[in-house]
């Protein structure tokens, strides 16, 4: 299927439709204020937008003349739910890593596979960059390139992937096929495959925190440690 480029305001809706079918099912399909509510949320927003009943209906009415958003009529109010999956004829995994980047832009795929935490659970970095690359690569005869990997740009130690729903990115960045030349040299393959593990360890690690808290634990490592503190005692 061959898209337009989405409006800013059409992408924030869709997004919301995709986020809201995977984290509050329950209340899914949304009506137009619950979109209205989602779209205008502070936190997992970038950038935060403030959009109005109007705007969000015009963006459902695009969305839904391109296919990617059904309305339906069986309560009270009309209500809402996206297509894309069907639409874009893509699998769950890579629906997700595009809903995310539509409602948070660019990320590291290191990034992704924690903020993708709630939608689906990735095994590892490699799974979230596998979907990613397959999604950069989409033949031209289903619709072209849906990601792109953008330059890793000066202070950042991994580069960024971001979506082309929209079109090319406002600001033109080199793809990965061909890294720039760092100012200590050419680009080292090593050094990327490293800085991926590192990134994947601290995702590890920041997951075993969070389940040790919800616990009531303390780190394996940490009690280990005063164990043989208290023996040595």
């Amino acid at each position: 299927m061959n898209l337009r480029p989405l409006t800013p305001t059409e992408l924030r809706v869709l997004g919301t439709l995709m986020e809201k079918a995977r984290t509050v099912p329950d209340t899914y399909p949304l009506s137009l204020n619950a979109v209205v509510s989602g779209c205008n949320q502070k936190t997992s927003r970038e950038p935060v937008m403030n959009l109005s009943e109007a705007e969000a209906q015009a963006a459902l009415e695009a969305l839904k003349a391109l296919h990617l958003a059904i309305e339906s009529h069986g309560s009270r109010v009309a209500r809402w739910e996206h297509n894309l999956q069907r639409a874009l004829t893509v699998p769950e995994q890579s629906a997700v890593l595009l809903g995310l980047l539509m409602l948070r832009g660019p990320q590291t795929a290191a990034e992704l596979r924690l903020n993708a935490e709630r939608w689906y659970r990735f095994a590892d970095i490699s799974s979230v960059e596998g979907f990613l690359h397959e999604l950069a690569e989409r033949p031209a005869d289903k619709g072209g390139a849906l990601t792109l990997l953008l330059a890793r740009a000066p202070g950042e130690r991994e580069p960024r992937w971001t979506h082309l729903l929209g079109g090319p990115p406002a600001i033109e960045k080199e793809a990965a096929g061909a890294h720039p030349e760092s100012a200590a040299g050419r680009f080292d393959p090593t050094t990327e495959r490293l800085e991926r593990l590192e990134a994947e360890l601290a995702a590890l690690q920041a997951t075993v925190a969070r389940l040790c808290a919800e616990l009531g634990l303390s780190p394996a490592g940490r009690d280990a440690g005063t164990d043989r503190a208290t023996t040595a005692g």
